[in-house]
């Protein structure tokens, strides 16, 4: 086991999802590369090997854009997430990037204060070890949803 790898990601992990439930959405985008790939989609989806998402991006430009729309343009009831993420396993593909699998729980919690599971999946994730001291970033990061609904808009990044 390569254990500065494994905490080296795991920081990643964990870092990504302080910054979105902590709505610092605006460093969302600063987690994956310039080509970096978002995709959610459903465990049906995903098994069948259909491309279709509930959410796509395939450049950090196209999740800066998303982060504009929920800052300025989008209108949503007020919610915030708090994240629960699984021991996550890695995998060195090569010196330069790993793969990464975590199971996770997302909480919404309403401007009420009411709270309910909001979604339950797994991360697969590519991930590229910038070297020199540069933090590591998704080259891609999918978002398998156990369910195939969604109760409410999905409008910020799981």
């Amino acid at each position: 086991m390569d254990v500065e790898l494994q905490l080296t990601v795991e920081n990643l992990l964990s870092r990504y999802v302080h910054a979105i439930d902590d709505d610092r959405l605006q460093d969302w985008p600063g987690f994956f590369t310039e080509k970096g790939r978002y995709r959610i989609t459903t465990a049906e989806n995903y098994e069948r090997g259909l491309p279709l998402s509930i959410i796509y991006a395939d450049s950090r430009a196209m999740l800066h854009d998303r982060v504009s729309a929920l800052r300025h343009a989008n209108i949503y009831e007020a919610q915030r997430y708090r994240h629960i993420v699984s021991s996550t396993l890695v995998e060195r593909i090569d010196a330069h990037s790993a793969r990464a699998t975590s199971n996770f729980q997302v909480v919404r919690i309403m401007h009420t204060g009411e709270s309910m599971l909001f979604a339950s999946g797994r991360y697969l994730d590519r991930i590229r070890m910038n070297g020199d001291g540069g933090e590591p970033q998704f080259e891609e990061r999918v978002v398998i949803l156990d369910s195939r609904s969604v109760d409410t808009l999905l409008a910020i990044p799981l």
